[in-house]
């Protein structure tokens, strides 16, 4: 009878230890649940087994998507071609017509061509990697430098360089207030451009002539290129690199001075239309009619720009005379294309210089992973397509 009190005692305490262990395995389920949810097992697992790499689109070739047979040879939709503007560009907006004039891509090659126009490079290239069919474009007009630059973020899209469309003889300036007239004054001065677009590539080109390094001038970032006249305007920098038809009226009312051009420079920045790789390997029909409608286009442009310079003018006033932009980068000729990508004559810098060098001094300025080489990157099966029908 005496032992019976410490059975009960016995009996509250398994009671009282299960209890406690029952809370213990409800702290834990629950601990591991927001554990979960702030992502603290994701990182201990990552931790002990390694992290798990992230598939991509790059992750497998541009055209394991393209048609069996030959049935599909254009798009169904229009063609999505993003840009940003300048003389170049003018024969493609021409060639791509409006809501009000049918263009040559319809009319004599029966593909239509819809323009989107972007004012930040980076927009665009974003949007060559989100494609046509998810809200971005299929093909872009993108300069080499971009191009080469931007290599990784680029290569879920599986670039396709198909055409050269023109060079610049001018379009893109650095100008500079009063008291500022070579490259080597820029050194310590604030410098207004939009990082990673053209202009600033023409700015990297400029210090090189300078010694100068990137820590030698004090960056100021452009939301975009088109605003470097007003930043110079307003006094907020030294100098800006950006479009002459822009920054000139801008550098006159400061009583400044244009200290580069890419005149100076005439083979230092070229404009090549890109695909995505898998609308290239999908519709190669589609990028030989583009391709067809571009040249004549340029050629048009070339005996007249009045037309394409009414276009462009309507299309981005920002540029100033439009007549003038197109001047300053003219459209190019089949025989410079031949010549620009080695298939024929010769050129005093080919888009493997242009792409190669580019590619480099992004790895030396910014530790970058190495870049496709520009062999891998042009797909010029269309170009030849094209010259040979062409051909006398």
């Amino acid at each position: 009878m005496a032992e019976e009190p410490h059975a009960g005692g016995g009996r509250k305490r398994l009671k009282v230890g299960r209890l406690l262990l029952a809370s213990l395995f409800v702290a834990l389920a629950a601990g591991s649940v927001v554990a979960s949810r702030l992502g603290f097992v994701d990182r201990l697992r990552d931790r002990l087994q390694g992290r798990a790499p992230r598939l991509a689109a790059g992750d497998f070739p541009a055209g394991v998507m393209a048609p069996v047979d030959d049935v599909v040879k254009v798009p169904t939709r229009p063609v999505l071609l993003g840009l940003v503007p300048r003389g170049s560009v003018a024969p493609v907006l021409l060639a791509a017509g409006d809501a009000d004039r049918v263009g040559l891509f319809r009319a004599s090659y029966a593909i239509d061509v819809k323009v989107i126009v972007f004012e930040r490079e980076e927009e665009l290239r974003k949007a060559l990697v989100k494609g046509g069919e998810n809200g971005g474009v299929d093909v872009a007009a993108l300069p080499v430098s971009s191009l080469a630059m931007s290599a990784s973020l680029l290569r879920d899209a599986a670039p396709r360089v198909v055409m050269l469309l023109g060079r610049s003889r001018g379009h893109e300036v650095i100008g500079a207030r009063a008291g500022l007239g070579t490259f080597n004054e820029l050194a310590g001065k604030k410098v207004g451009v939009e990082e990673r677009a053209l202009p600033w590539y023409v700015l990297l080109w400029a210090l090189s002539r300078a010694g100068l390094s990137l820590r030698d001038v004090q960056l100021v970032p452009l939301e975009s290129s088109f605003e470097a006249g007003a930043a110079l305007e307003a006094k907020r920098v030294d100098a800006v690199a950006g479009f002459a038809g822009d920054v000139g009226p801008a550098v006159k009312e400061v009583g400044g001075s244009v200290i580069a051009t890419t005149a100076d420079a005439p083979h230092l920045v070229a404009t090549v239309l890109v695909a995505r790789g898998d609308f290239a390997a999908r519709y190669p029909d589609g990028i030989r009619r583009l391709l067809r409608g571009v040249l004549d286009a340029n050629a048009a442009v070339t005996k007249d720009l009045t037309e394409a310079a009414r276009v462009l003018g309507t299309v981005a006033p920002q540029l100033g005379d439009p007549t003038e932009a197109i001047r300053a980068a003219p459209p190019a000729s089949l025989k410079d294309n031949l010549a620009f990508f080695g298939l024929a004559d010769e050129a005093p810098v080919t888009f493997s210089e242009l792409f190669d060098s580019a590619a480099a001094l992004n790895q030396k300025l910014f530790g970058a992973p190495p870049a496709p080489t520009a062999e891998d990157t042009a797909d010029l099966g269309a170009l030849k397509y094209v010259a040979a029908a062409r051909s006398p």
